[in-house]
This record gives C-alpha cells, structure tokens and sequence, in this order.
C-alpha cells in the first residue's frame, strides 16, 4: 500500500456513522445554520505547545467527507509535514460553507492534534540516536486501531524529518501489517514476545523453534525472561555459530525496573561506564539520568556489558536490540553514553501528557468580515504569510 493513500481507518467515520461520533453542539449549530442562512467561514487551527506538523490524514478525512456532501473546501496548510510548529501558531486555515464544516471539528481535531505530539517525539529520539534503527512497537498500547494508524503515521513523519535533518536512519518498520506502508514496508516486524520464551521452556529452545519456522527471518531473541540475559546470549550463539558470525542474531534486552542486568549492581555498573563512556558519569546527572546510565533495567550499563560479554566471546556480530521505556529523554541519555544499540523497539514516542494534545480550531473569519473571540486576536496575524506547503499536506520540508 502506498503511504500517500488514504485507507479505510483513515477515512472512519463516514458520513453515515458522523452524527452519532461529533459533539451535539456542532450538530445544533449546523442546524441553526442551516435553518438561518449559511456563511462562509475561515477556520484557524492551531496548538499550545511545538510539534512537527503531521495534517495529512486529517486533512484526508476532511477532503472526503466534504466531498460526499458535495462540498468544496480550501485547506491552507501552513506548512509542510514535518516541520516544526510553534505553540500557537495557526498550522491550517479552513476556508467553506459554516453548515458544511462545523461538525466536522470533532474528528478533524482527533485526527490532528495526537499526531503532531507523537511526530515531534519521534523526531527527537531519532534525532538524538541518528546512527540507531527504530522499529514502532506501539499498537498493543494504543486505545484501538484509529490511534495506532495515527501514532505510526506520526512516527513515519518524524522520522523522515530526522532523516533530513541529521541523516538519521530513523524508523525502519513498525509492528503490524496494517501500517507497515507508512515505513515503506509491506508487513510488521517482530519475532517472539515473552510468551514463546515460556511455552518453550528455555531461551535456547525458543530460538530453535522460531528458527525453525522462519528460517530466513533474522533471529531477534528475548534474553531477560530467566534473568540470565548474559548466559543465555551466549548460549544462543553458541547454538547457532554461523548465524552469529554472519550477524542474523539479535539479543534484544527487555529487562523490566524491578532488578539489574544479569552480573551488574551499582558498583559494576559505574565501572563499565568508566570502561566505555566515562564521560557520561562525570559531572552533574539527575536522579532519572542516573537511571537510565547505571540504574536498574535496561541502562547504558546494561548494554554496554551486553556488547562487551558478546565481544569477548567471539560474536562481535551479533546485535543488541534494545526496549523497555525508550522515551526522546531516554534516548538522550544513551546518546551521552554512546551506548551500542543497533535497534530500539519502541512505542513511548506516543504522548505522555494527553492534556498536551489538544488542538483547536477557531473561527476568524465570517463572509469576508474577521471576528475572533477576545483573546484569540493572535490567530489574525498571520493570514498573509506564503504557505510552506503546497497545500496538499504532502510537502517535504524540513523540520526544525
């Protein structure tokens, strides 16, 4: 499927199903409209904290159904996707009939405000680790499957910013199936949850029987589920010697908060760092930097002593795949550790404070005559300004 299309969830609800998703007060202000006299409108949407911009399955739906009612709308995209938008400036205009547009607002806003959140996120963390692959393991925690088509197609926004930026290799694939084209990708990636490792009985003998199954699927194994994340990564390579040395094994670290990597404590792990990043230990950290450098779970510590025991064993192939909360402040500290990932498997670009979300759309125009209400003055400023886009929300801009 070609990431430019729109698909079905993209497109839900439809006119039919509208009514009964949209708030009952744009649905009585459609019929007051309808009942008095149509107008048209101009619309300025915008949020209240930077984002990258990430319209364009908004602005789909929103083209669409517009369409089925026979309706024609001009939607002036004030930048490209992937730029970067400050807080509280207008990102579109919407130009159309008022009964036309007003309850449309509901889903228009859902469409749009989530996705820019999650798409600056993105743009961070490949920012901060641009020599690491990311993969989007977001869907099992999105609330169902509209968010998760939104929150990968923000992903694939704030990576191709990235890659523009910085060159970053950014996200290379996601999940499921049904977003994979947002990457380029025809299906998701993944190889076992933890599930296998037990129905297995050993980590060993869930890497025979995956590899066994998929045997032209690169061998990403699961190495925490005993807490023997050391002894078992080697055990796997060791059982497949020559997948190691051609580099088709993955250990990917999942180790939870609760305990430490197998052989570190806080002691052995202040002194990998000192062996490898010393510069990350020195100086000022705060208590969640500290964290993510030597605490507990999958710390800079952690993957570091993961490469260094791989290395000393003769498999200096294999690669470390890591996850378990790689937030854009996680990633941060990895970068001051230069900590030797090759993959972050990841959802926690998704927004964290959902109060942050929230985009807003209001009117500043009415047959030709700009009125706002009081305090909102701020949204007139700006009409004159030359669009970056080209108004179809598939621009290439750079984000900043």
């Amino acid at each position: 499927m070609d990431g430019t299309q729109p698909d079905p969830v993209a497109l839900w609800p439809s006119l039919d199903d509208l009514p009964s998703w949209t708030d009952k007060y744009f649905r009585r202000t459609r019929d007051v409209v309808l009942k008095f006299g149509d107008a048209q409108v101009v619309y300025a949407v915008f949020m209240r904290r930077p984002v990258l911009y990430a319209g364009r399955l908004a602005c789909e739906w929103l083209r669409h159904i517009t369409t089925q009612r026979g309706q024609t709308v001009a939607i002036d995209e004030r930048y490209k996707e992937g730029e970067w938008v400050g807080a509280g400036e207008p990102m579109i205009y919407i130009r159309g009939s008022f009964a036309a547009l007003v309850d449309l607002e509901t889903i228009f806003l859902q469409k749009l405000g989530a996705a820019c959140v999650a798409a600056y996120n993105a743009h961070a963390m490949c920012e901060e680790l641009p020599h690491v692959a990311f993969l989007a393991m977001d869907a099992r925690h999105c609330a169902g499957t509209e968010m998760a088509e939104l929150m990968a197609y923000a992903a694939s926004v704030g990576s191709a910013a990235a890659r523009r930026r910085v060159n970053a290799v950014g996200f290379v694939g996601n999940a499921t199936d049904a977003t994979a084209h947002f990457f380029g990708e025809n299906e998701g990636r993944g190889t076992m949850p933890h599930a296998l490792i037990g129905y297995a009985g050993s980590t060993v003998r869930a890497a025979e029987m995956f590899h066994e199954t998929f045997p032209e699927q690169m061998l990403i194994v699961l190495v925490d589920y005993f807490g023997q994340e050391i002894t078992d990564s080697l055990a796997v390579c060791r059982r497949f010697p020559e997948l190691a040395a051609q580099g088709r094994i993955g250990v990917r670290l999942d180790t939870h908060g609760g305990r430490y990597v197998e052989g570190l404590d806080t002691q052995a792990s202040y002194e990998v760092l000192e062996r490898n990043a010393p510069k990350a230990i020195r100086g000022y950290r705060t208590e969640t930097e500290l964290k993510h450098l030597i605490g507990t779970g999958v710390s800079a510590a952690a993957i570091w002593y993961t490469r260094e025991r791989l290395n000393a064993a003769g498999f200096p192939n294999v690669k470390i795949v890591a996850s378990s909360g790689f937030s854009p402040a996680k990633c941060q500290v990895m970068a001051l550790a230069n900590a030797p990932i090759d993959v972050i498997g990841t959802g926690s670009y998704l927004p964290s404070e959902w109060g942050e979300t929230y985009a807003t759309a209001d009117i500043v125009e009415y047959d030709g005559e700009s009125r706002v209400k009081v305090g909102r003055e701020f949204l007139l400023r700006d009409r004159a300004r030359t669009p970056a886009g080209n108004g179809n929300g598939n621009g290439n801009g750079n984000g900043r």
